[in-house]
């Protein structure tokens, strides 16, 4: 069974397998913390994900994470656009984690972390988010033994704790 930590920070100081950027369908970079992820990784980040795109939303896929050593992969996926929730949004959401997941086993990953996907400019309510998160990570058959949660303030740090099992 996977352990889920949750902790604040900085996603790409983490030190892990794969860390997961939430991504826009080109995967060339973006804002938020698409665009911290390319920055730290560097320039061919962005040539990779060309190269793999477009990124249906709900979907992942991988590419080296070149300056980001010693994180060996990042996992891109498209978050939905929250549009009052009555598109499927909390589906595509669940979908966002669990192909991280497969992505991260066809990696080999065993350390992975993930931002709040789609809860930044994508607008997903942050506290619905942090729900499907835990509960689609928990409910995920995965070899991947660690997934951190890497919140970027205290607010997101104490809706996903709140979240975990106990």
């Amino acid at each position: 069974m996977t352990r889920i930590e949750v902790v604040l920070g900085d996603i790409t100081r983490e030190h892990v397998d794969a860390i997961v950027t939430a991504a826009n369908e080109s995967l060339m970079g973006g804002g938020g913390v698409d665009g911290a992820v390319h920055r730290a990784a560097g320039p061919r980040l962005a040539e990779a994900g060309a190269a793999i795109g477009p990124c249906d939303p709900g979907d992942a896929m991988a590419t080296p994470a070149f300056d980001l050593a010693p994180v060996r992969h990042v996992i891109h996926t498209v978050g939905p656009v929250w549009e009052g929730g009555d598109d499927g949004e909390a589906e595509v959401l669940a979908s966002c984690y669990r192909r991280c997941l497969e992505v991260a086993d066809g990696l080999g990953a065993r350390t992975v972390a993930f931002p709040a996907i789609a809860t930044g400019v994508y607008g997903f309510p942050p506290d619905l988010a942090a729900r499907i998160a835990v509960e689609t990570i928990t409910a995920t058959e995965s070899a991947v033994e660690t997934v951190r949660l890497v919140a970027f303030d205290a607010d997101a740090r104490a809706l996903l704790l709140a979240r975990l099992p106990a």
